[in-house]
Protein backbone atom coordinates (compact mmCIF):
# COMPACT_ATOMS: atom_id res chain seq x y z
CA UNK A 1 0.00 0.00 0.00
CA UNK A 2 1.15 3.42 -0.69
CA UNK A 3 0.57 6.45 1.71
CA UNK A 4 1.82 9.91 1.22
CA UNK A 5 4.04 11.67 4.25
CA UNK A 6 3.50 14.84 5.34
CA UNK A 7 6.84 16.73 6.34
CA UNK A 8 5.37 17.72 9.54
CA UNK A 9 4.14 13.75 10.50
CA UNK A 10 5.93 12.07 13.31
CA UNK A 11 7.53 9.43 11.34
CA UNK A 12 7.22 5.67 13.36
CA UNK A 13 9.02 2.41 12.79
CA UNK A 14 7.48 -0.51 14.36
CA UNK A 15 9.37 -3.64 14.20
CA UNK A 16 7.01 -6.95 14.28
CA UNK A 17 3.18 -7.00 13.08
CA UNK A 18 1.81 -9.33 15.75
CA UNK A 19 -1.13 -8.17 18.31
CA UNK A 20 1.46 -5.46 19.79
CA UNK A 21 2.77 -3.97 16.71
CA UNK A 22 -0.79 -4.08 14.95
CA UNK A 23 -2.51 -2.30 17.96
CA UNK A 24 0.13 0.31 18.26
CA UNK A 25 0.35 1.10 14.59
CA UNK A 26 -3.66 2.03 14.53
CA UNK A 27 -3.44 4.45 17.23
CA UNK A 28 -0.32 5.99 16.60
CA UNK A 29 -1.93 6.41 12.80
CA UNK A 30 -5.24 7.90 14.90
CA UNK A 31 -2.85 10.24 16.61
CA UNK A 32 -1.59 11.77 13.38
CA UNK A 33 1.52 10.14 12.80
CA UNK A 34 2.96 8.37 9.66
CA UNK A 35 3.75 4.52 10.56
CA UNK A 36 5.75 2.06 8.59
CA UNK A 37 5.30 -1.65 10.29
CA UNK A 38 8.17 -4.32 9.16
CA UNK A 39 7.24 -7.78 9.51
CA UNK A 40 9.45 -10.65 8.86
CA UNK A 41 6.92 -13.05 7.67
CA UNK A 42 4.92 -12.68 4.62
CA UNK A 43 1.87 -12.02 6.03
CA UNK A 44 0.84 -10.11 10.07
CA UNK A 45 -1.03 -11.58 12.49
CA UNK A 46 0.36 -15.29 12.36
CA UNK A 47 0.36 -15.84 16.00
CA UNK A 48 -3.14 -14.45 16.48
CA UNK A 49 -4.59 -16.56 13.86
CA UNK A 50 -3.93 -19.64 15.74
CA UNK A 51 -4.35 -18.69 19.07
CA UNK A 52 -7.12 -20.50 20.74
CA UNK A 53 -7.09 -23.61 18.68
CA UNK A 54 -8.26 -20.95 15.67
CA UNK A 55 -10.93 -19.22 17.95
CA UNK A 56 -8.56 -16.42 19.37
CA UNK A 57 -9.23 -15.57 23.09
CA UNK A 58 -8.87 -12.15 22.61
CA UNK A 59 -9.04 -11.04 26.11
CA UNK A 60 -10.12 -10.93 29.92
CA UNK A 61 -12.94 -9.08 32.13
CA UNK A 62 -10.77 -8.90 34.45
CA UNK A 63 -7.35 -7.73 34.29
CA UNK A 64 -4.93 -7.18 37.30
CA UNK A 65 -1.35 -7.14 38.15
CA UNK A 66 -1.98 -10.53 39.82
CA UNK A 67 -2.79 -11.96 36.43
CA UNK A 68 0.68 -11.39 35.10
CA UNK A 69 4.36 -12.67 36.05
CA UNK A 70 7.78 -10.78 35.60
CA UNK A 71 10.58 -8.92 37.97
CA UNK A 72 8.47 -6.16 37.76
CA UNK A 73 4.58 -7.00 37.84
CA UNK A 74 3.32 -4.05 38.91
CA UNK A 75 5.19 -2.60 35.65
CA UNK A 76 1.50 -3.56 34.01
CA UNK A 77 -0.66 -1.33 36.25
CA UNK A 78 -0.64 2.10 34.11
CA UNK A 79 -1.57 0.17 30.88
CA UNK A 80 -3.90 -1.38 31.97
CA UNK A 81 -5.64 1.20 33.58
CA UNK A 82 -5.33 3.55 30.69
CA UNK A 83 -6.65 0.53 28.37
CA UNK A 84 -8.15 -2.11 29.83
CA UNK A 85 -11.00 -3.90 28.95
CA UNK A 86 -13.77 -1.36 28.61
CA UNK A 87 -10.83 0.59 26.14
CA UNK A 88 -10.92 -2.43 24.43
CA UNK A 89 -14.16 -3.52 24.27
CA UNK A 90 -14.79 0.40 22.82
CA UNK A 91 -12.28 -0.03 20.65
CA UNK A 92 -13.15 -3.40 19.11
CA UNK A 93 -16.71 -1.98 18.56
CA UNK A 94 -15.47 0.95 16.39
CA UNK A 95 -13.53 -1.58 13.83
CA UNK A 96 -17.04 -3.98 13.53
CA UNK A 97 -15.35 -6.32 15.61
CA UNK A 98 -18.50 -7.96 17.96
CA UNK A 99 -17.34 -9.83 21.28
CA UNK A 100 -18.49 -13.38 22.78
CA UNK A 101 -18.26 -12.55 27.01
CA UNK A 102 -18.41 -15.87 28.58
CA UNK A 103 -19.64 -16.04 32.38
CA UNK A 104 -15.80 -16.68 33.35
CA UNK A 105 -14.59 -13.52 32.17
CA UNK A 106 -13.00 -14.58 28.77
CA UNK A 107 -13.80 -13.09 25.62
CA UNK A 108 -13.76 -14.48 22.13
CA UNK A 109 -15.03 -12.47 18.82
CA UNK A 110 -18.16 -13.41 18.29
CA UNK A 111 -17.37 -14.85 14.55
CA UNK A 112 -15.39 -17.56 16.93
CA UNK A 113 -12.75 -17.26 14.71
CA UNK A 114 -9.15 -15.65 14.78
CA UNK A 115 -8.97 -14.79 10.89
CA UNK A 116 -11.87 -12.20 12.23
CA UNK A 117 -9.60 -10.60 14.59
CA UNK A 118 -6.71 -10.50 12.14
CA UNK A 119 -8.39 -9.02 9.41
CA UNK A 120 -10.15 -6.21 11.03
CA UNK A 121 -7.03 -5.16 13.00
CA UNK A 122 -4.76 -5.24 9.78
CA UNK A 123 -7.86 -3.48 6.85
CA UNK A 124 -7.92 -0.76 9.87
CA UNK A 125 -4.41 -0.17 10.48
CA UNK A 126 -4.47 -0.02 6.19
CA UNK A 127 -7.65 2.23 6.17
CA UNK A 128 -5.63 4.82 8.40
CA UNK A 129 -2.48 5.27 6.31
CA UNK A 130 0.00 2.03 7.94
CA UNK A 131 2.63 1.31 5.49
CA UNK A 132 3.35 -2.57 5.70
CA UNK A 133 6.79 -4.14 4.48
CA UNK A 134 6.32 -7.92 4.65
CA UNK A 135 9.11 -10.05 4.17
CA UNK A 136 11.28 -7.84 5.69
CA UNK A 137 13.68 -8.52 8.80
CA UNK A 138 15.10 -5.74 10.40
CA UNK A 139 18.39 -6.93 11.55
CA UNK A 140 19.70 -2.47 12.47
CA UNK A 141 18.02 -0.62 14.72
CA UNK A 142 19.80 2.27 14.95
CA UNK A 143 19.18 2.76 10.87
CA UNK A 144 15.65 2.93 11.76
CA UNK A 145 16.21 5.81 14.63
CA UNK A 146 18.32 7.66 11.81
CA UNK A 147 15.16 7.60 9.35
CA UNK A 148 12.52 7.65 11.48
CA UNK A 149 11.61 9.96 14.54
CA UNK A 150 10.35 6.80 16.87
CA UNK A 151 11.07 3.04 16.77
CA UNK A 152 8.90 0.77 18.51
CA UNK A 153 10.31 -2.60 18.88
CA UNK A 154 7.14 -5.38 18.93
CA UNK A 155 9.49 -8.41 17.67
CA UNK A 156 7.39 -10.73 20.47
CA UNK A 157 9.25 -13.84 21.33
CA UNK A 158 11.45 -17.34 21.18
CA UNK A 159 7.72 -18.80 21.16
CA UNK A 160 6.34 -21.02 18.52
CA UNK A 161 9.64 -20.15 16.28
CA UNK A 162 7.40 -21.78 13.55
CA UNK A 163 5.27 -18.75 13.55
CA UNK A 164 8.27 -16.66 13.59
CA UNK A 165 8.89 -16.06 17.24
CA UNK A 166 12.66 -15.06 17.50
CA UNK A 167 14.75 -13.42 20.08
CA UNK A 168 15.44 -10.35 17.61
CA UNK A 169 13.87 -7.91 20.11
CA UNK A 170 16.15 -9.02 23.25
CA UNK A 171 19.24 -8.08 20.57
CA UNK A 172 17.92 -5.32 20.00
CA UNK A 173 17.71 -4.44 23.39
CA UNK A 174 21.26 -5.15 24.33
CA UNK A 175 22.74 -3.40 21.65
CA UNK A 176 21.47 -0.01 23.86
CA UNK A 177 22.41 -1.62 27.20
CA UNK A 178 19.25 -3.15 28.19
CA UNK A 179 19.10 -5.83 30.53
CA UNK A 180 17.45 -9.46 29.73
CA UNK A 181 15.41 -11.44 31.81
CA UNK A 182 16.54 -14.75 31.14
CA UNK A 183 13.58 -16.35 28.94
CA UNK A 184 11.71 -19.68 29.41
CA UNK A 185 8.69 -21.35 27.94
CA UNK A 186 5.09 -20.58 29.35
CA UNK A 187 1.82 -21.90 28.48
CA UNK A 188 3.62 -25.09 27.77
CA UNK A 189 3.17 -28.70 28.09
CA UNK A 190 5.87 -30.39 30.49
CA UNK A 191 7.99 -33.36 30.34
CA UNK A 192 8.05 -36.23 33.13
CA UNK A 193 10.50 -38.61 34.44
CA UNK A 194 8.01 -41.78 34.57
CA UNK A 195 8.42 -45.40 33.27
CA UNK A 196 4.29 -45.41 33.10
CA UNK A 197 3.62 -41.96 31.99
CA UNK A 198 4.80 -42.80 28.18
CA UNK A 199 1.71 -45.78 28.32
CA UNK A 200 -0.87 -43.67 28.92
CA UNK A 201 -0.14 -41.27 25.62
CA UNK A 202 -3.63 -40.05 24.05
CA UNK A 203 -5.81 -40.66 27.54
CA UNK A 204 -7.57 -37.64 28.52
CA UNK A 205 -9.08 -36.72 31.78
CA UNK A 206 -10.48 -33.96 34.25
CA UNK A 207 -8.71 -33.84 37.31
CA UNK A 208 -6.28 -31.28 39.35
CA UNK A 209 -2.59 -31.03 39.10
CA UNK A 210 -0.57 -29.43 41.93
CA UNK A 211 2.98 -28.45 41.78
CA UNK A 212 5.64 -28.55 43.94
CA UNK A 213 9.11 -26.26 43.89
CA UNK A 214 11.76 -27.81 46.42
CA UNK A 215 8.91 -30.15 48.06
CA UNK A 216 6.96 -27.00 48.67
CA UNK A 217 2.99 -26.87 46.83
CA UNK A 218 2.82 -23.14 45.05
CA UNK A 219 -0.24 -23.76 42.97
CA UNK A 220 -3.12 -25.99 42.16
CA UNK A 221 -5.54 -25.90 38.82
CA UNK A 222 -8.27 -27.74 38.26
CA UNK A 223 -9.21 -28.93 34.09
CA UNK A 224 -8.58 -31.18 31.31
CA UNK A 225 -5.07 -33.68 31.63
CA UNK A 226 -3.90 -35.18 28.44
CA UNK A 227 -1.34 -37.75 28.94
CA UNK A 228 1.01 -37.86 25.95
CA UNK A 229 4.54 -40.01 24.88
CA UNK A 230 6.91 -37.63 26.67
CA UNK A 231 4.56 -36.12 29.55
CA UNK A 232 1.41 -34.27 30.27
CA UNK A 233 -0.50 -31.28 28.85
CA UNK A 234 -4.26 -30.09 28.87
CA UNK A 235 -5.38 -26.78 30.00
CA UNK A 236 -4.58 -27.83 34.17
CA UNK A 237 -0.99 -28.38 33.12
CA UNK A 238 -0.99 -25.11 30.79
CA UNK A 239 -2.12 -23.32 34.14
CA UNK A 240 0.58 -24.36 36.56
CA UNK A 241 3.39 -24.38 33.31
CA UNK A 242 5.00 -20.82 33.97
CA UNK A 243 5.83 -21.36 37.44
CA UNK A 244 7.17 -24.88 36.64
CA UNK A 245 8.82 -23.70 33.70
CA UNK A 246 10.81 -20.76 35.64
CA UNK A 247 11.63 -23.41 38.95
CA UNK A 248 12.77 -25.54 35.90
CA UNK A 249 15.58 -22.51 34.75
CA UNK A 250 16.56 -22.29 37.73
CA UNK A 251 17.67 -25.55 38.95
CA UNK A 252 15.07 -26.25 41.25
CA UNK A 253 13.70 -29.86 42.27
CA UNK A 254 9.60 -29.46 40.53
CA UNK A 255 7.34 -32.29 40.69
CA UNK A 256 3.65 -32.55 40.02
CA UNK A 257 0.64 -34.21 41.78
CA UNK A 258 -2.00 -35.23 39.58
CA UNK A 259 -5.51 -35.96 41.59
CA UNK A 260 -7.71 -38.42 38.91
CA UNK A 261 -10.61 -37.80 41.23
CA UNK A 262 -10.94 -34.27 43.24
CA UNK A 263 -14.38 -34.37 43.99
CA UNK A 264 -13.40 -37.53 46.13
CA UNK A 265 -11.88 -37.74 49.02
CA UNK A 266 -9.40 -40.95 50.29
CA UNK A 267 -12.01 -42.45 52.71
CA UNK A 268 -14.94 -42.36 50.19
CA UNK A 269 -12.72 -43.60 47.19
CA UNK A 270 -10.90 -46.69 49.19
CA UNK A 271 -14.41 -47.61 50.49
CA UNK A 272 -15.77 -47.32 46.99
CA UNK A 273 -12.84 -49.98 45.94
CA UNK A 274 -13.49 -52.08 48.65
CA UNK A 275 -17.19 -52.09 48.45
CA UNK A 276 -17.02 -53.36 44.96
CA UNK A 277 -14.56 -55.92 45.24
CA UNK A 278 -16.65 -57.38 48.18
CA UNK A 279 -19.83 -56.82 45.90
CA UNK A 280 -18.73 -58.42 42.93
CA UNK A 281 -15.52 -60.89 43.91
CA UNK A 282 -15.10 -61.91 39.97
CA UNK A 283 -14.11 -58.27 39.12
CA UNK A 284 -10.54 -57.83 39.07
CA UNK A 285 -8.79 -54.71 40.12
CA UNK A 286 -8.75 -53.34 36.74
CA UNK A 287 -11.93 -54.22 36.34
CA UNK A 288 -12.97 -51.96 39.32
CA UNK A 289 -10.99 -48.84 38.72
CA UNK A 290 -12.15 -48.62 35.38
CA UNK A 291 -15.61 -47.70 36.46
CA UNK A 292 -13.67 -44.77 38.19
CA UNK A 293 -11.25 -43.64 35.75
CA UNK A 294 -9.76 -43.95 32.03
CA UNK A 295 -8.47 -47.60 30.91
CA UNK A 296 -5.28 -46.73 30.13
CA UNK A 297 -4.55 -44.61 33.11
CA UNK A 298 -5.98 -47.33 35.91
CA UNK A 299 -3.72 -49.93 34.01
CA UNK A 300 -0.78 -48.04 33.83
CA UNK A 301 -1.64 -46.75 37.85
CA UNK A 302 -1.66 -50.14 38.81
CA UNK A 303 1.87 -50.80 36.78
CA UNK A 304 3.45 -47.65 39.07
CA UNK A 305 1.80 -49.71 42.20
CA UNK A 306 3.56 -53.05 41.00
CA UNK A 307 -0.19 -54.22 41.33
CA UNK A 308 -0.88 -57.09 38.93
CA UNK A 309 -4.43 -55.90 36.77
CA UNK A 310 -6.05 -59.25 37.89
CA UNK A 311 -5.41 -59.35 41.11
CA UNK A 312 -8.99 -59.86 43.15
CA UNK A 313 -10.01 -60.17 46.80
CA UNK A 314 -8.64 -56.46 47.41
CA UNK A 315 -8.67 -55.63 51.49
CA UNK A 316 -8.81 -52.61 52.99
CA UNK A 317 -5.06 -52.00 53.13
CA UNK A 318 -5.12 -52.67 49.24
CA UNK A 319 -8.15 -50.44 48.52
CA UNK A 320 -6.63 -47.09 50.34
CA UNK A 321 -3.20 -47.87 48.50
CA UNK A 322 -4.71 -47.31 45.69
CA UNK A 323 -6.97 -44.48 46.42
CA UNK A 324 -4.02 -42.70 47.35
CA UNK A 325 -2.52 -42.92 43.83
CA UNK A 326 -5.25 -41.75 42.72
CA UNK A 327 -5.49 -38.79 44.55
CA UNK A 328 -1.92 -37.81 44.68
CA UNK A 329 -0.12 -39.23 41.93
CA UNK A 330 3.82 -37.72 41.94
CA UNK A 331 5.97 -37.10 38.99
CA UNK A 332 9.12 -35.11 38.84
CA UNK A 333 8.92 -32.63 35.91
CA UNK A 334 12.22 -33.18 33.98
CA UNK A 335 11.82 -30.66 31.18
CA UNK A 336 8.97 -28.56 28.93
CA UNK A 337 8.31 -29.13 25.89
CA UNK A 338 10.08 -26.47 24.52
CA UNK A 339 9.88 -22.92 23.32
CA UNK A 340 8.18 -24.27 20.00
CA UNK A 341 5.20 -25.34 21.58
CA UNK A 342 4.66 -22.54 23.98
CA UNK A 343 1.72 -20.39 23.46
CA UNK A 344 4.58 -17.46 24.95
CA UNK A 345 7.41 -17.09 26.47
CA UNK A 346 8.68 -15.58 30.15
CA UNK A 347 11.63 -12.84 30.63
CA UNK A 348 12.71 -10.34 28.44
CA UNK A 349 13.66 -6.84 28.42
CA UNK A 350 14.12 -6.28 31.36
CA UNK A 351 10.63 -3.70 32.50
CA UNK A 352 12.67 -1.75 35.47
CA UNK A 353 14.26 -0.01 32.61
CA UNK A 354 11.26 0.95 30.60
CA UNK A 355 9.16 4.18 31.50
CA UNK A 356 5.88 2.51 32.39
CA UNK A 357 3.86 5.38 31.30
CA UNK A 358 4.71 5.36 27.70
CA UNK A 359 6.95 2.66 26.83
CA UNK A 360 9.63 4.12 26.27
CA UNK A 361 13.12 3.28 26.76
CA UNK A 362 15.26 4.78 29.82
CA UNK A 363 18.27 3.69 27.51
CA UNK A 364 17.94 5.15 24.55
CA UNK A 365 15.32 7.66 23.56
CA UNK A 366 12.85 7.44 20.99
CA UNK A 367 13.06 3.79 21.21
CA UNK A 368 10.34 1.97 22.70
CA UNK A 369 8.88 -1.64 23.28
CA UNK A 370 5.39 -3.45 23.23
CA UNK A 371 4.24 -6.91 23.98
CA UNK A 372 5.78 -10.09 24.35
CA UNK A 373 9.70 -8.86 23.95
CA UNK A 374 9.08 -7.61 27.68
CA UNK A 375 9.44 -9.28 30.67
CA UNK A 376 5.79 -10.13 31.15
CA UNK A 377 3.65 -12.58 30.88
CA UNK A 378 0.43 -13.61 31.76
CA UNK A 379 -1.97 -16.65 32.78
CA UNK A 380 -4.00 -18.28 30.25
CA UNK A 381 -7.42 -16.78 29.51
CA UNK A 382 -6.76 -14.12 27.14
CA UNK A 383 -4.48 -12.03 29.42
CA UNK A 384 -1.26 -12.15 27.24
CA UNK A 385 -3.41 -10.49 24.54
CA UNK A 386 -4.88 -8.30 26.78
CA UNK A 387 -1.36 -7.19 27.59
CA UNK A 388 -0.52 -6.96 23.52
CA UNK A 389 -3.16 -4.76 23.25
CA UNK A 390 -2.51 -2.51 26.63
CA UNK A 391 1.55 -1.99 26.01
CA UNK A 392 0.62 -1.60 22.04
CA UNK A 393 -1.82 1.49 22.97
CA UNK A 394 0.65 2.89 25.78
CA UNK A 395 3.47 3.52 23.54
CA UNK A 396 0.87 4.91 20.89
CA UNK A 397 0.53 7.26 23.17
CA UNK A 398 3.65 8.05 24.50
CA UNK A 399 4.73 8.38 21.14
CA UNK A 400 2.40 11.24 20.31
CA UNK A 401 2.16 12.80 23.87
Amino acid sequence: MSATKNNTMIKVAIIGGGASGLLCSIFCAKFGAYVEVYEQNNRCAKKILVSGNGRCNITNTNLSQSDFFGADPSFVNDALKNFGFKEFEKFALEIGLLLDIKEDGRVYPLSNEAKSVAKLLQVTAENLGVVFHTDTKITDVKKLLQTHDKVVIATGSEAAHHLGGNSDGQSFAKVFGHNIIPTYPSLVQLHLTSKTAHKMSGAKTYGEVTLFINNKKVSACRGDILFTDYGVSGFAVLDISQRASEARMGSKQVEISINLLPNMNTQQLSEHIFKVAKSMPKFSILDILVGLIPLKIAASLLDDLKIPHTTKNIDTKVAKKIANQILNWRFEVSDTHGFRHAEVSGGGVDTREINPKTYESLKQKNLYFCGEVLDVVGKRGGYNFAFAWASGYAAAKGIVA
